[in-house]
């Protein structure tokens, strides 16, 4: 852990990812929201009709050190994209895509 005069040095928060346009997807981790934008994607359209394996697959190659959780994320992420009007409250949830 670094620390700094004595304090635990805090993680610098991710702007970018912070501000993107799928922060817009319920409970999506900011860490995917970092990731989708790494893969090339700005906008939840973009990965409408796309694999969340693949995207995952793609993220992990790029990071082998991402988490297995994160399939959830990109799950929930591509459900949103395809349903952005219509979407199952039940489904807006990591948990359901676990």
């Amino acid at each position: 852990m670094d620390f700094l005069d004595g304090q635990p040095k805090k993680k610098k928060a991710d702007q970018e990812a912070l501000s993107s346009a799928f922060m817009r997807i319920p409970r999506l981790p900011v860490e995917a929201a970092r990731d989708l934008l790494d893969l090339g994607f700005s906008q939840p359209y973009q990965i409408a009709g796309r694999s969340p394996e693949t995207l995952f697959a793609e993220i992990r190659k790029r990071r082998p050190d991402t988490p297995a959780d994160r399939l959830a994320a990109f799950r929930l992420a591509v459900y949103v994209a395809e349903h952005p009007t219509d979407a199952d409250k039940n489904l807006l949830h990591l948990s359901a895509w676990m």
